[in-house]
Order: structure tokens, then sequence, then C-alpha cells
């Protein structure tokens, strides 16, 4: 979730998941066959670290084994910047490596990779953790618990998560101006963003469109059904986890915590689905956005920066991608996501996961804890490519010079949003959503496609969920 050039670095967030899951979960069904790691001159001995090329340019690359290699000059470090379109291509890339037995030591893994990784591929750190609590006090004192709760699986902690994003609004402040609107409150309802969108449609020409989305997992339909208090699948905490709560956190961030999340039932059919749907459904009619694209997004930052649209979901990587774009501070700004029955929001998060084929796991676990490091977090994120993990690290100096103004909207959604939560991705999320993509396409055709599409989704999603990746 983090290129040499910020640009697409920053778009890279807009990927999906897609086919790659797709191959991922097809390999890690066929683990036992497709482990060769001990085939004769496919090692030289080196920790490898793989992660997503365009994420990860020359100069990261150098900050990364630079910095490891004074730490650990005893441990040789190798990172494979995969040269990737998009999430999906990346692991479909590091899959061809697995079976080809050169899989990784490490491989860096969003949100929607997570459990996957840890039910078929990874390896819990709970051992290590639990061995190095007074080395890493410091690290989960500056890092929100949502965040290490959304990289646990069944009482385990699989990843230190270094990065985030949540879905917040972006405004384009010529926009705004345009339509004679004011920055929205800190508390703003559904109501008052309808009425926001009607005002910059009636300021603005043909070519305009309030509202830009992308259809996908993250930041597409999800942070409308957490608003409306539901979601695509049934959402529940695995039991466990009390060793890392009582062990790092106090009393008031440890409530409610269990051993990571659990996603089971489907409920597309459920009426609080169905309402989300149709009030996108209803902005569609309206000419206020237009039909969700799939993809990535890759011209979204263009539109916005020239003010072709007027506000998108997207996280604190816009920050530096829209300087790069030109545009100033000041010209653009951010807000929480609207409330509607709650207003709980989404995010997805990154880290280094483990692979059980690894014969180094000791040295990979010492790159995990380098890699989440403040100071070599300070490092790698100096162009605001990503919202960091770390909360120390969020400063009015970082956003001093490429905006927005109200940065503090991006730790905020973790800090004043307690029950904030990751996007739903159980192991089966490739499938998940690819039904997902799908049928919101057909149900957001017109107000009537609703609920007979949200039908086959549901369908869909009750075979794909009782598949065993």
């Amino acid at each position: 979730m983090t290129d040499s050039h910020f640009s697409r670095r920053s778009l890279m967030r807009y990927g999906a998941y897609g086919a790659g899951a797709a191959a991922l979960a097809g390999t890690a069904a066929s683990w036992d066959r497709l482990t060769g790691a001990d085939i004769p001159g496919r090692d030289d001995g080196s920790l490898v670290v793989a992660t997503l090329g365009p994420a990860y340019g020359p100069e990261a690359i150098r900050t990364l084994t630079e910095g490891f290699r004074k730490v650990h000059p005893d441990i040789k470090l190798r990172i494979n910047a995969v040269q990737a379109t998009d999430w999906s291509d990346f692991f479909a890339k590091i899959l061809t490596q697995i079976a080809a037995g050169t899989a990784p030591d490490l491989v860096y893994v969003a949100t929607e990779g997570v459990q996957l990784f840890a039910q078929r591929l990874g390896v819990a750190l709970d051992k290590w953790v639990k061995r190095d609590a007074d080395e890493l006090r410091e690290y989960f004192a500056d890092v929100h618990p949502s965040l290490v709760e959304s990289m646990m699986y069944e009482g385990s902690l699989y990843q230190l998560p270094v990065e985030f994003n949540a879905a917040d609004i972006y405004l384009n402040s010529q926009v705004l101006k345009r339509a004679g609107a004011s920055f929205p409150a800190a508390d703003w309802t559904r109501d008052d963003f309808t009425a926001l969108l009607r005002d910059m449609k009636r300021s603005s020409g043909s070519q305009f469109t309030p509202y830009f989305w992308t259809n996908r997992l993250w930041g597409g339909v999800v942070p409308w059904l957490f608003a409306n208090g539901t979601n695509l699948l049934s959402e529940s905490k695995a039991p466990g986890g009390a060793w890392l709560w009582d062990s790092f956190y106090p009393a008031a961030d440890r409530q409610g915590r269990g051993g990571g999340y659990r996603w089971t039932t489907p409920q597309a059919d459920h009426e609080r689905v169905e309402e989300a749907y149709d009030y996108l459904a209803s902005l569609i009619q309206e000419d206020l956005c237009t039909r969700p694209e799939g993809g990535n997004g890759q011209n979204l930052i263009g539109v916005f920066s020239t003010g072709r649209v007027g506000v998108t979901p997207a996280g604190g990587f816009w920050a530096g991608g829209l300087n790069l774009a030109g545009m100033r501070p000041g010209s653009f700004d951010v807000q929480y996501f609207p409330r509607w029955r709650t207003q709980r929001m989404q995010f997805g998060a990154a880290g280094y996961a483990l692979l059980r084929t690894s014969k180094l796991q000791d040295e990979a676990w010492e790159f995990i804890k380098f890699a989440s490091r403040r100071d070599t977090l300070m490092r790698l994120f100096e162009t605001n490519q990503t919202t960091p993990a770390r909360r120390s690290m969020l400063t009015a100096d970082r956003y001093r010079k490429m905006g927005p103004s109200h940065w503090q909207v991006f730790y905020d959604t973790l800090d004043k949003f307690p029950d904030t939560g990751p996007i739903p991705a159980p192991p089966q999320v490739a499938e998940v959503e690819q039904v997902l993509l799908k049928h919101t396409g057909t149900a957001l055709a017109s107000r009537r496609s609703v609920a007979p599409a949200l039908r086959r989704m549901q369908s869909d999603l009750e075979k794909a969920m009782e598949r065993d990746v």
C-alpha cells in the first residue's frame, strides 16, 4: 500500500485485489505440492523480502537495505520489488515464485490478504512478540489497537502494521467555492452530503461529476454499508488475543478487543444493505455521480485536481499524490466520511507477512521489527504517500507543505471513532470481492435493479463462503 514516482505509488492504493487473490487461493490450496524452497542453487543465503515494485522504487529499497545493514550487518538482505501494475498482478507474480520454489521469506500484504496468508501461508508472530515485549512497548503505544487487531487471525498476530488508509472524503476547494458551500462539519450527515453534491452540480458545467467512486472493496460501496450500520458479511471477533492486549494496551484501549475479525454469513439481502445501494442508485439517477467504474481509478487524481470532480473517498496517501499533481495546500481538504445511522468508517492496512517456507524466520522477525521502527518509517514515508501506522508521525510539519489543512482527520478516524474497522476480508476474499464487484455494477443500473441484484449477490456470496480456500 505504499514508487519512486509518487503519482503511481498513490494510485496503487486504488488497485483491486481480484485475480491475484484468486490465484493465491488456488496456490494456498495446493501448498504442499508447491513448496520447493530447497532446490539447489536457488538460495544465496539472503533474507528475501517481496514488495510491490511501484510502491518501492530504488530510493525506498536503498533506505530499507542500508538502514537494516547498519542494525544487522550479519544478515544479508535482498528486497525484490516485484514490478506489477496493481495488487492483483503483484500477488500473481509472488505465486509464480512460490510455485517455482523461490518463495520469498517475507511478503508485503494488505488487509485483503491478511487472513488468507494467516490461514494457509503465514507464520504467527506471537512467540517473538512475547519474547521482545519490552522492545516493542514503544511501538504498540504509538499504534492504534484497531490496526493491530486487523492483523490478527484466530487469536494470533501475523503482521505488525506499518501503514493504513481510511476512506475519508476529499473535497476540491475550488469546487466548494464555486458552489458557495462551506467546508463540512466533522459530524455532517448523509443528507448534508447529498445537499452539497446538488449545490456543486448546480454551479458547474455538464462535464462535472460531483461525486466519484470506484467499484472495489476498499472505498467503494463498503463505506456506505458501514455508515448505515451494516456490512457485506456478518462481523464478529474471534476469541483470544488477551496475551497481546493485556501486555501492551491500557484497559480503555483493550476493551472489546479480541483475537481478530471473523466475517461469516453473507447479508447482501439485508434491508440496510439495500438502503445503501438504493441511496447510491438515487445519486446516479440524479446525475450526482456516475455508475462506479471498475479497476484502480488511475484517472482520478487528474480529474479531481482540475476540478472536474468535487468529492471522492480516499486516504492519507492522496496528500502527496495531489501535491505532485500540482495542487497546493488550500486547494483541497479532507473530512470524515458522513454520518448515516452511524459514523463508523473503514480502513485497510499493510505489513510484512512471514511465510512458513522461510528458513530464516528469526532473521525475518528482525526485519519486521526494523521496518516498523519510527526512524525507518520517517525516512520511508517522507512524501506522504500513505498514512503511517505510527500516530506520532502525523504532525503539522509533515503536512504544512502539502496539505490538507485538516490532516488530523487521517489518524482521528481511528482515535475519535474507535469502532472504525477493516474492510471485510475473510480467507475467501478473492471470490467475495469478485461477487461484490459484479453485482454492484448490475444493482446500480437503476433503482429497480437494486433488490434483484442483491438477491443474486446473496446467493453467490453464500456459495463463495461455503468454499474452503
